[in-house]
């Protein structure tokens, strides 16, 4: 029997079919890859960078689809350090249901920005997540600062 996570529609997929990007959260869409907030954040800002192609692995893409992960990685990050000048950043990926990953069958990025003293402890020990924005102020603080990079990343 699957799992009710396995018959649901990939998010990346969906996200990058997508007509109204706001609809699926998607920040950045080119013909690589979507950056995209995460709608279970750990802290405002939590991005997900994920390629077009449903791939599992890394070694499953091709050299392009690696360089846009890695430019717009950076580019997330500069973008979240200019908007909410966080102490620091987890970035990260996680493979196989036993690494944590929530969608096995097609990877991505993680971008978490990190403060001192963020609460990230109550997600473990009392099961609530503390993010004082919303996913909708976030989106519309985000979305116009990452539409600047059309020109820059178009190949991205």
């Amino acid at each position: 029997m699957s799992s009710p996570r396995q018959e649901q529609e990939c998010i990346f997929c969906s996200a990058a079919r997508a007509a109204d990007p706001a609809s699926t959260l998607t920040l950045f869409r080119s013909d690589r890859a979507i950056v995209m907030l995460n709608r279970y954040p750990y802290t405002n800002g939590h991005l997900m960078i994920a390629p077009i192609e449903h791939a599992a692995r890394l070694f499953d893409s091709e050299p392009a689809v690696l360089l846009a992960l890695v430019r717009l990685a950076a580019e997330s990050q500069r973008i979240l350090s200019d908007t909410y000048e966080p102490d620091g950043f987890n970035i990260g990926m996680n493979f196989g249901k036993a690494a944590g990953a929530g969608f096995e069958d097609h990877y991505h990025v993680h971008v978490v920005p990190r403060w001192g003293g963020d609460a990230n402890f109550m997600s473990v020990t009392a099961g609530v997540r503390m993010v004082p924005e919303t996913l909708d102020s976030t989106y519309r603080r985000l979305r116009p600062l990452f539409e600047t990079l059309r020109g820059d990343l178009a190949g991205a």
